[in-house]
């Protein structure tokens, strides 16, 4: 192994062993307490710690890094104290994520560190948005993320090298090729020549360097970070490498050829750079021995701490808190006034109006979706909005919904907002990862909030079959972490859209298609919120309730209107997640007659549960068995009369006879 110093002091390359080495110490000491049963997993980074190392080292501190499971370098290069760290490992309180996450899994603001999840690529379009903050802010920095030789063979891997050359991010993909993804060889994941390679069809910067070579990869970071930062350009760097351990600890390495680890030890970055800086006279054998002898009573002592965590005493109540990041600053309420006393605008206007001044108030606030700029987005929404606020802020984006729900967590990451449109919510379905398992889980794990808005434009009714069609918004209300918002007047779509905008969670907000230009109403024209999570009582009753939301609220509205007889209470729900339990209570005491009305299909909807939370809570005021009207349990059809006998206003009227009838 070759290392050229170049202009790097004595200081410099002692400074470099140390924290290539003290990872090493750590790992071996973790492997014993393994094997104590002291911690209960360990995905080992043994003779790959350069790489960590390296690049950590090469980059400012306050420049995030998205690392996976393997990357310990960077934790400790990033001055993370071993005894809290050793506090995450063992599950305690006190580690940084409470106990809520295993090894790697978690992340730090103060650090600059981005916790990985399981899925390993959704982390690389994270850094995406970090370096489009850096970008806005313009600021001379880099962010940098980590994916190994079988996570380049993920559809994520593609979508945020795609974008970040096309959007001319700077941001660097850093590569572990180590032969393996778990058991299976580079050879059973690729057919190119090389990883590197790949970045020529990107249209960006690629080379392949030693990744046991210390100064080779603190050196390529050095002035591929110049590069990004100077041209405003990613770059692909593969580092070639092996891991001399499992992929964890209990998978072995029965797979691995015998002969690898022999040719592989001679590669041992520590063992190499060590005889190096000898055999220049930078250190002696007793300095090495000195160095090392310190490191292990830093460990022993910061083990030693770190064994003083308290027990786990699990609290319900913080555990439900910790699920959102609180909103810090005081919402924009809504004083209601008659209505005659505002303009009548659509519901499409009123949306726009929301977004329109949202993007007035929040110079932070970024848009991002197919088509919004120059066209305007599929259903007009955000035409004029390029003119009025610049292609920095309102950006077209690639074909890939999965991207940029990721960019937009990493602009959250930098402080700022985002807002993404899905063309039709259908398509929802390919940035399904990252938006259950990345977005709605972030603050959870790590205390990091999602400062984002997903715009869900749904349902059918206009006749555009079963991929622009379908009412999913059950699926995420399903999800903790996640507030699910869905207006019905064009009065609550600029209001509850502000409020989504304004709170510092992911927020999926849906807009039911049909309804955009159908329906109008009063609309103030200050900016103004809708309280998220909680209900509207849109008339009372005493018959019986309708509890719905979106376009089931039109439904029950004309049913009341066509049926004067009937004294109907109507629960426009608003929020999906959280639901508002108070207003549902009054409701079923109210009438004692519940119909849970919706769009969706029946199975899976969420009238499925409010009916299961009224059952638990409220029986002793129901007068009848609660009743769910929803669609057919089919996919929705294009056929106009298919699609009319499959909604699920074709049934409420028999479904309310029913109810009116028990």
């Amino acid at each position: 192994m070759h290392f050229n110093r170049k202009n790097y002091s004595d200081e410099d390359l002692i400074n470099l062993y140390k924290n290539l080495l003290l990872p090493r110490l750590i790992e071996e000491k973790m492997l014993v307490l393994l094997r104590q049963g002291k911690i209960s997993k360990w995905f080992s980074g043994i003779g790959q710690e350069a790489i960590s190392v390296g690049v950590t080292m090469a980059l400012e501190p306050d420049e995030w890094i998205m690392p996976l499971h393997r990357n310990l370098g960077i934790f400790t290069a990033r001055n993370m104290p071993l005894h809290k760290l050793f506090k995450q490992w063992q599950g305690s309180k006190d580690g940084y994520s409470k106990g809520r996450e295993r090894s790697f899994h978690f992340g730090s603001n103060e650090h600059h560190i981005c916790g990985m999840i399981s899925h390993l690529g959704p982390q690389m379009a994270v850094a995406d948005g970090v370096a489009l903050a850096y970008q806005l802010s313009e600021k001379s920095k880099v962010a940098v993320a980590f994916t190994g030789d079988g996570g380049t063979s993920e559809g994520d891997f593609h979508e945020a090298l795609n974008v970040a050359a096309v959007w001319d991010l700077p941001v660097i993909f850093v590569i572990e090729n180590n032969g393996y993804g778990l058991s299976t060889p580079v050879n059973e994941q690729y057919r190119c020549f090389s990883l590197a390679e790949r970045a020529r069809g990107y249209g960006m910067e690629g080379i392949q360097i030693d990744g046991n070579n210390i100064l080779e990869v603190y050196d390529t970071i050095l002035g591929v970070r110049d590069y990004c930062i100077k041209n405003q350009k990613p770059y692909l760097i593969e580092c070639m490498t092996f891991r001399m351990r499992g992929h964890e600890e209990a998978s072995g390495t029965k797979y691995v050829p015998p002969h690898l680890f022999e040719l592989w030890q001679q590669k041992d970055p520590i063992k190499n750079f060590e005889n190096y800086l000898i055999e220049q006279a930078v250190v002696t054998e007793q300095t090495v021995t000195d160095i090392r002898n310190g490191f292990k009573d830093y460990i022993e002592s910061e083990l030693k701490t770190g064994y003083e965590s308290p027990q786990i005493i699990p609290d319900n109540e913080e555990e439900v808190e910790d699920v959102y990041a609180p909103r810090l600053q005081t919402p924009f309420l809504f004083n209601q006034l008659p209505a005659a006393s505002y303009p009548e605008k659509r519901f499409i206007d009123g949306i726009r109006d929301g977004l329109f001044q949202s993007m007035q108030h929040h110079p932070n606030l970024v848009l991002m979706g197919q088509d919004i700029a120059e066209y305007g987005g599929a259903f007009k929404m955000t035409e004029g909005f390029l003119e009025a606020f610049g292609k920095q802020r309102v950006r077209n984006t690639p074909i890939c919904e999965s991207a940029i729900v990721g960019i937009t967590l990493g602009l959250s990451l930098e402080g700022y907002k985002a807002m993404m449109e899905m063309q039709f919510a259908d398509f929802v379905t390919v940035g399904f990862n990252q938006i259950i398992n990345n977005l709605a889980k972030i603050h959870y794990r790590w205390g990091q909030n999602a400062d984002v808005v997903i715009r869900m434009p749904t349902g059918g009714g206009v006749g555009a079959g079963p991929f622009h069609s379908q009412s999913n918004e059950a699926w995420f209300a399903h999800t903790p972490g996640l507030k699910v918002v869905y207006p019905s007047t064009p009065m609550e779509a600029k209001g509850l859209l502000i409020a989504a905008i304004n709170d510092p969670n992911p927020v999926l907000f849906f807009e039911h298609k049909a309804l955009y230009r159908s329906v109008s109403g009063p609309v103030p024209e200050e900016y103004y919120e809708i309280e998220i999570g909680k209900a509207n009582i849109v008339q009372t009753g005493n018959d019986l309730t309708i509890i719905t939301y979106g376009a089931g609220v039109h439904w029950a509205m004309q049913y009341a209107k066509d049926h004067p007889t009937v004294s109907i209470y109507i629960v426009d729900l608003r929020t999906l997640l959280p639901l508002d339990y108070d207003a549902i209570k009054t409701a079923v005491e109210t009438t004692g007659k519940m119909l849970l009305l919706h769009e969706d299909t029946l199975t899976g909807g969420i009238g499925g549960e409010i009916a299961a939370w009224i059952a638990e809570n409220c029986f002793e005021h129901l007068d009848a068995p609660i009743m769910r009207c929803g669609s057919l349990d089919t996919p929705i059809p294009f056929n106009i009369e298919l699609e009319k006998n499959f909604m699920a206003y074709n049934r409420l009227d028999s479904c309310v006879e029913k109810l009116m009838n028990y």
